[in-house]
């Protein structure tokens, strides 16, 4: 057997003998778990929910001529804006259909220009 195996039943009974109350469901026991769920809530789940509401009123805004940049590192020209996606002109009469939700940032207004 190892040493705690010994001193746990040992400590549990002197508790017991000294007149202690049994350990059972104390407030201390509900509160440590509300405690964690209030951080996880502050540091994870509120910044994801702020910064896909950001992300969304972003889409809407988007219009033709737009420069932006799609996930996936695309940049290009918006030509024309569906219910779900955007056709983007990435070079002289060359078009693609992305996912609105793939555009990732809409550049300052020149930028394409400038990087050629």
């Amino acid at each position: 057997m190892n040493l705690l195996a010994f001193l746990i039943p040992a400590a549990h009974a002197h508790a017991q003998a000294a007149g202690g109350q049994p350990q059972g469901f104390t407030m201390t026991t509900l509160l440590f778990p509300v405690i964690l769920i209030a951080i996880m809530y502050f540091l994870m789940i509120r910044p994801q929910m702020k910064r896909q509401k950001e992300h969304k009123a972003m889409l809407e805004k988007i219009k033709r001529g737009d420069e932006v940049l799609t996930n996936g590192g695309i940049a290009g020209v918006v030509t024309d804006i569906g219910d779900n996606f955007v056709t983007l002109e990435v070079a002289d009469n060359v078009r693609i259909r992305v996912q609105k939700g793939a555009v990732g940032n809409v550049l300052p207004a020149g930028t394409l220009k400038s990087a050629v």
